[in-house]
C-alpha cells in the first residue's frame, strides 16, 4: 500500500500547501474571534446587520412600532366553531405602552389564555347573536375578560379585524 507523500510531484505539493495555509488561516481566525468575543463589551450591539435583521426577529414580527405604543397582535388569526358549526375567523390586536416591558412579556405568556377567552365567548354566543354581532358590545365583554387574567397592566381597546363567518353548509 502506498501513501500520499506531497513530495512527489510539483502541483502535489502546492496543493497540499494551499489546503495547508487555509487550515492554518481558519484556525488563526477562529482563534482571534473567539480571544475578541471575550474581550468585547458585553453591552455592544452586534458586529453586521444584514437587511432589516435587526428590526425583525422571532416573534418580534408580531408587534408594530409606532411612537411610545405598540399594538400586539401575536394571538394571530383564530378559527372558533359556532354553535351552528359555523366557523369564526377573527384577528384581535390591541395597544400597549412600549416601553413597558414586564407587561409585553405577560401579554406573550397569556396568548393562550387570550385565545382561550376568545374562542370561548363567540362559540357560548346563540345564533341570533351571531347574525346580528354587536361588534362593540363583543369588544367590551372581551376586552374585560382579558383584563381580568393581567396582573401586570391592562389593555385599553381591542382591535377586530379578519371578522368573518363561514357557514360550511352553504
Amino acid at each position: 500500500m502506498k501513501f500520499y507523500n506531497p513530495s512527489e510531484s510539483k502541483s502535489s505539493r502546492l496543493l497540499y500547501t494551499v489546503l495547508l495555509s487555509v487550515a492554518c488561516a481558519l484556525f488563526v481566525l477562529l482563534v482571534l474571534g473567539t480571544i475578541y468575543a471575550f474581550v468585547r463589551p458585553s453591552n455592544s450591539g452586534p458586529l453586521f446587520r444584514f437587511g432589516n435583521a435587526g428590526k425583525t426577529a422571532g416573534r418580534e414580527t408580531s408587534t408594530v412600532q409606532t411612537n411610545d405604543i405598540r399594538v400586539f397582535s401575536g394571538l394571530g388569526q383564530l378559527r372558533i366553531p359556532l354553535v351552528n358549526s359555523s366557523i369564526l375567523i377573527l384577528s384581535i390586536a390591541f395597544p400597549y405602552p412600549q416601553a413597558d416591558t414586564a407587561f409585553a412579556e405577560e401579554l406573550a405568556a397569556k396568548i393562550g389564555d387570550f385565545r382561550a377567552v376568545a374562542s370561548g365567548y363567540f362559540s357560548a354566543l346563540p345564533e341570533e347573536k351571531l347574525i346580528q354581532l354587536d361588534e362593540d358590545a363583543a369588544k367590551q365583554e372581551i376586552l374585560n375578560r382579558l383584563n381580568a387574567n393581567l396582573r401586570l397592566g391592562n389593555i385599553s381597546e381591542l382591535y377586530f379585524s379578519d371578522l368573518m363567518i363561514i357557514d360550511p353548509g352553504n
